[in-house]
């Protein structure tokens, strides 16, 4: 490099030196692109590889897994190992995953142990960071039912987190109803450890279902909300639906990421599918990319 030349870069960088980090950082995305594969289901249960390839393609870089198998213990038909090496070989990574614990209400705190314990295993191995409780079934939708949710919440919690993983609560449209005066959504956040137990939410829930704004959700416990599911809602129907084609205008309603805690967002469509849901996914990764993403 000639003296002409090691100037000219040196006062780039010079000049790089006094911009603000902000302005730096602005040129980079914080979070990768992240897809809830419940979303794919056929197409990961079809082929898990050659589903993969595709949303890689679309751009999707990080995913929510569902559907781990405690007994056989396997992510798609894959060992752990086989499908973090099958992720790693396609650049491509899971940071959380949606886990049966929710089915352990009446179980005995031994038998719920050694299914967390499972869990705990596959996810380690995986490389996951979360562990997701995805839903309260209907039978437990009620004060009762929620006195021991928040119960099994902070035992599963602390169990994970002394695992070294962290462990969040997924909320739906039925958290956000009323128990005993208070809110599904109250119950968790105010009887939960916030050290054990971590949130995510799902936009197109609170949207759907709730009283107040995401915005003043995350209000409620800055900082505990890791992860989001960003939808939209047909509307008509109120349906899910493509990103860019419902009626949450997220420009609006989107929650500052550094208040909420975000570290991991994943698009999700449970169904209602214009055509197939990988033409599905496609659409809302090219939506999000275009006019979310610089959000976040």
């Amino acid at each position: 490099m000639n003296r002409r030349t090691f100037l000219k870069q040196s006062g780039k960088l010079s000049a790089l030196s006094f911009l603000p980090l902000s302005s730096i950082a602005s040129s980079q995305q914080r979070f990768k692109l992240g897809l809830q594969l419940y979303t794919v289901r056929d197409a990961m249960e079809k082929n898990p590889v050659q589903a993969l390839k595709s949303l890689k393609a679309m751009g999707y870089e990080d995913f929510e897994t569902y559907g781990y198998n405690t007994e056989s213990k396997t992510y798609y038909g894959y060992s752990p190992q086989e499908f973090k090496d099958i992720l790693g070989d396609l650049g491509l990574s899971s940071s959380s995953g949606h886990y049966g614990v929710n089915n352990l209400m009446e179980s005995s705190d031994d038998e719920v142990n050694r299914y967390v314990d499972s869990c705990i295993e596959g996810a380690t191995i995986l490389g996951d960071k979360y562990i997701v409780y995805p839903s309260l079934r209907e039978a437990y939708r009620n004060a009762s039912g929620y006195a021991n949710l928040v119960r099994r919440l902070n035992k599963m919690g602390e169990r994970i987190h002394k695992a070294g993983l962290g462990f969040a609560y997924h909320n739906f449209g039925y958290d956000f109803d009323l128990y005993d005066d208070r809110s599904g959504m109250d119950w968790v956040i105010q009887e939960t450890d916030p050290d054990w137990v971590k949130l995510q939410v799902d936009f197109y829930w609170v949207m759907h279902a709730s009283k107040i704004s995401p915005k003043a959700l995350i209000n409620k416990a800055p900082g505990r909300f890791k992860l989001w599911h960003i939808k939209d809602m047909h509307k008509v129907s109120r349906d899910y639906t493509e990103l860019g084609n419902g009626s949450i205008d997220y420009t609006k309603i989107l929650p500052d990421a550094k208040h909420s805690g975000l570290e991991y967002y994943y698009i999700e469509q449970g169904g209602n599918f214009a055509v197939n849901s990988m033409e599905s996914v496609e659409e809302s990764a090219r939506f999000l990319k275009k006019k979310i993403q610089h959000l976040i």
